[in-house]
């Protein structure tokens, strides 16, 4: 393995110039610069990244948390790539950590990428407690930004799309069209999110006076083939409805597919409606309308703020991102009158 010292000897400048220029840090002519860097060519010579790191105190690295069950779906795809891209405009790299299945497996993974000494660190958190995230944050130097989740103490280092407003405005939308018999399928109910839009739901009935029905509710787990399965359900039971809210675009899409078989038309007998406003939306037979949570925007502020932070920037404020319903052909007017909105 080609040292520090044989490039220096290549280049005939001392082991202190190498370094200042590997750093950055000192001034080094371009002349000398270019020999240097022919050298590190010619010897095929790579720098200890962390003696570099220790040196420069920093690593040009993010480090992103996500728990595994998330992995397969459009909207961890959406984050990963909105996360890069915007890492390679700010010529950092990015380093995705497992959060695994538990609260102790996603602060493992903020541990290790600490230990890596990443500059910052972004999480979706699933299992962790807003105390333990605050209590977290407030105990490191690095900046830990939290997607989200809405925390108590550190307000600037989270940012969030209001899942329980989102699915009220879906449910409610539906009952200002005439709709009153409105089945849900839920997110899994271990996930904060599959709770706010469960949430949601049952606000957006109580506020117009519509009874809840357990029959309705049918849990999922954020997959196609759960949203299939709880319209098998519903129909298997016989169940009346007129509109179904599902809590992602995938399990919406399984619910068309349900409906397709059963021969129930959509939206002539049954109005769908899904979350997320995946890209395969528009192409679905009838196209899906969708509650769109603004990903891009989060991701934007999440990394504006982040980059700020670490040339020391300061916010004092939470950012909330609301989402908006994207209309389609999977709804139309329920057989009662309209609600009239005040």
């Amino acid at each position: 393995m080609t040292t520090i010292l044989e490039v220096a000897n290549k280049a005939g400048v001392s082991k202190a110039t190498v370094s200042r220029v590997l750093s950055g840090n000192g001034y080094v002519s371009q002349a000398t610069r270019a020999r240097v860097y022919s050298a590190i060519a010619e010897t095929d010579y790579r720098p200890n990244l962390l003696a570099r790191n220790l040196a420069t105190k920093t690593t040009q690295t993010i480090g992103l948390v996500v728990t595994n069950t998330l992995y397969s779906g459009n909207y961890f795809s959406e984050i990963l790539f909105h996360s890069a891209r915007l890492m390679e405009q700010h010529g950092r790299q990015l380093i995705l950590a497992d959060g695994k299945h538990s609260a102790e497996e996603e602060k493992a993974a903020i541990d290790f990428l600490l230990d890596l000494r990443c500059d910052g660190i972004i999480i979706y958190p699933r299992f962790l407690s807003i105390d333990a995230m605050d209590e977290i944050i407030t105990r490191h130097n690095q900046p830990i930004m939290v997607i989200n989740r809405r925390l108590r103490k550190n307000h600037s280092y989270c940012l969030f799309s209001d899942q329980h407003a989102s699915s009220r405005l879906a449910v409610s939308h539906l009952i200002a069209r005439g709709h009153r018999q409105i089945a849900f399928v839920t997110g899994s109910l271990d996930s904060p999110t599959g709770v706010e839009r469960l949430s949601g739901y049952k606000a957006a009935l109580e506020e117009q006076g519509i009874p809840l029905r357990d029959d309705l509710i049918v849990a999922g787990k954020w997959t196609a083939q759960s949203g299939l399965e709880a319209v098998q359900h519903l129909l298997q039971k016989q169940a009346r409805f007129t509109a179904l809210v599902a809590s992602n675009d995938d399990m919406a899409m399984g619910a068309l597919k349900a409906f397709a078989a059963a021969g129930v038309a959509v939206p002539a007998s049954v109005s769908v409606v899904g979350f997320d406003d995946m890209p395969l939306a528009p192409f679905t037979l009838p196209s899906l309308t969708s509650m769109k949570v603004p990903v891009t925007e989060m991701m934007e502020e999440t990394f504006t703020r982040l980059i700020a932070m670490l040339d020391g920037g300061h916010w004092n404020a939470q950012k909330t991102f609301p989402a908006s319903l994207v209309m389609r052909e999977s709804i139309a007017d329920g057989p009662f009158p309209p609600v009239v909105q005040a």
